[in-house]
Formats: C-alpha cells, sequence, structure tokens
C-alpha cells in the first residue's frame, strides 16, 4: 500500500504549489464590481494646492507612451515579476490616464489662483508648460502591500525658450489590494504632483530664462 501512495505524493505537493501560485495572484488582481470604471472623482478643496502667486500658464495636453493613451488599468506584482505589466480584467478608467491627469492638472492649478489656457488661447509671451508621462502603475511589493506611483516631467517654455525643467513623482500607498485601491492611490499621487507643480511655478522668477549653449 505504501508503494501505490508514493506516485501520488510529489504529484499532490506541485498541485498544492501551483493552487497556492493561483491564489496569491487572484488576491491581487481583481476584487471590485464586473466592468467597474474609474475616474479621479471630485476635485474637492479638501486637497487642493494652497493659493500661490502664479502667472498665466498655457497648459498642453500631457503626452505619453500607448498604454497611457488606452482606457486599461495596468498592474505589476513586483514581488513575482517587475517586468510585466498586466491588467485589471473587469476594471477601466472612464477616460485615458493621459486625459485624467491632464484634466486633474488644470483644475488643481485653477484652484491655486493660477490663470490656465489652452493652446488657442495664447498670447505672444504667455509661457508654456509641456507635460510628459514616465509613469502611471499600481504596483504590488506583495499580495497585500501596494501603492500608485506617477511620474511625469514638467518643461516650461517662454517665448520659444526653455525656462526650467523638473520631474516629478509620488508614491501613494494604496488602502486596499485591488482596482479601485489603485484608482484611489493614483488620484491621491496626481493631486499631490499638483500640489508640487504650483509650489515650483510659484517659485520661478518671471524672467528666468536658460541661455542657449
Amino acid at each position: 500500500m505504501h508503494s501505490s501512495l508514493t506516485p501520488f505524493l510529489p504529484r499532490a505537493a506541485a498541485l498544492g504549489a501551483l493552487l497556492a501560485a493561483v491564489l496569491l495572484a487572484g488576491c491581487a488582481t481583481e476584487k471590485a464590481p464586473r466592468n467597474a470604471s474609474y475616474d479621479f472623482g471630485p476635485a474637492t478643496t479638501a486637497a487642493a494646492p494652497a493659493p500661490a502667486s502664479i502667472d498665466a500658464v498655457v497648459v498642453t495636453d500631457v503626452t505619453g507612451s500607448a498604454a497611457f493613451d488606452s482606457e486599461r488599468m495596468y498592474y505589476r506584482l513586483n514581488y513575482a515579476d517587475p517586468l510585466q505589466s498586466r491588467v485589471y480584467s473587469n476594471s477601466r478608467w472612464a477616460a485615458t490616464p493621459l486625459q485624467l491627469v491632464t484634466q486633474r492638472l488644470k483644475t488643481r492649478f485653477g484652484q491655486s489662483g493660477a490663470k490656465v489656457l489652452t493652446p488657442t488661447d495664447a498670447s505672444a509671451g504667455i509661457k508654456i508648460l509641456r507635460l510628459e508621462m514616465d509613469d502611471f502603475n499600481h504596483s504590488f511589493d506583495s499580495v497585500a502591500q501596494s501603492y500608485g506611483q506617477v511620474t511625469l516631467r514638467a518643461s516650461l517654455f517662454q517665448q520659444h525658450k526653455l525656462v526650467d525643467q523638473k520631474i516629478f513623482s509620488r508614491k501613494i500607498s494604496a488602502t486596499t489590494a485591488d482596482a479601485a485601491g489603485g484608482a484611489r492611490a493614483l488620484t491621491a499621487a496626481t493631486d499631490a504632483i499638483a500640489a508640487d507643480m504650483v509650489a515650483w511655478l510659484a517659485s520661478l522668477p518671471t524672467a528666468q530664462v536658460v541661455p542657449k549653449q
């Protein structure tokens, strides 16, 4: 009887390991209702940047890779394979991250007192803020611990000359290990970057221009 059970034991152990891996992955993938749609929610004044003295500025649409120009919600399991980007199967953004971040930044800038213009409204001499998205992702360090990270490159121009350039990055812990938690963390990270950008713009001298090399 002992000999008949021996071949079964390795197979049972392998099956158990596989099942554990599937359960771990499932904990970090999808807990939201089917076909859930997320945006950044209302831009409440509680999270608005502090009032600042900022000149009128043209804010162009945020640009970035094709992954950020899609309504898909991506996440990474850093503890399993940090090089693999995965997609939440039953959750999507209501608009692309590029669109969501563009609108949120314009709203937050306006709440700080800045006059936000579009490229078609601009007159000669108005500063132009160009924004590039380098990162927008929900990442898991373990099954239960995750964070949302947003990284933007901001370049400020005036009369076709570079005034200043800076990279802004914020990482906010997610309160839940699912798409909803990731959405909340990425919203908070974007709001934090907006406040950082307002402080940066307010700190720049009006006539400061980087000379040509």
